[in-house]
């Protein structure tokens, strides 16, 4: 089940239109998407090898700008959002990243960046807290740059004996995985 699925993933990372997918995933989730853009950057890194480092640095426009919309959304927008983002369970995240900024500034963005630490929480908290932009871009630039060249070069490194290795074992790490989550998900509502 899980093979197939992870070669429909593979096929689908070939795609004539999968630079715009991936472009339009990396923009919407650094503002307001809830999918990192490592689910299409990983498969079709690992599909196109020779392209990994154009994938990441596509990824990394398209994170930084969609982290410019973010910012704008909280700069302007985030009286009118925040009695939503106080009922849902992000208000908490904003909290947090917003003890961040007072302490660390350019450096909480540069590791919401790099680490999956929901990127948008910050983007949004930093134009809320009104961040000078520049240090802001250039946190951005290089934690999410960062982060995706990593993703890139370990998976282009890896080439065809990982992505061999992966479909061989891709149904036992599927289930690991659904078993993990339901375990997760489990605990999560017994200590609630």
């Amino acid at each position: 089940m899980f093979q197939k699925l992870y070669d429909k993933a593979l096929g689908w990372a070939k795609h004539r239109h999968a630079n715009k997918y991936l472009f339009a995933l990396s923009f919407a989730e650094s503002s307001f998407f809830p999918i990192p853009p490592d689910v299409m950057l990983a498969p079709m890194a690992l599909a196109q090898p020779n392209k990994a480092y154009y994938f990441a640095l596509w990824t990394t426009i398209a994170s930084v700008l969609g982290g410019m919309l973010g910012y704008g959304i909280g700069y302007f927008l985030f009286d009118s959002f925040s009695p939503w983002l106080q009922e849902t369970h992000y208000w908490e995240k904003y909290l947090q990243a917003e003890v961040w900024f007072k302490n660390w500034g350019f450096w909480a963005v540069f590791i919401a960046g790099f680490s999956p630490i929901p990127y948008k929480v910050f983007t949004i908290t930093a134009g809320a807290l009104q961040m000078f932009f520049l240090p802001f871009i250039a946190a951005s630039i290089v934690g999410r740059g960062a982060r995706f060249f990593l993703v890139a070069m370990l998976l282009a490194a890896g080439g065809e004996k990982l992505e061999s290795k992966l479909r061989q074992y891709m149904d036992m790490i599927g289930w690991v995985t659904v078993v993990l989550v339901i375990i997760g998900f489990g605990l999560y509502k017994y200590y609630q």
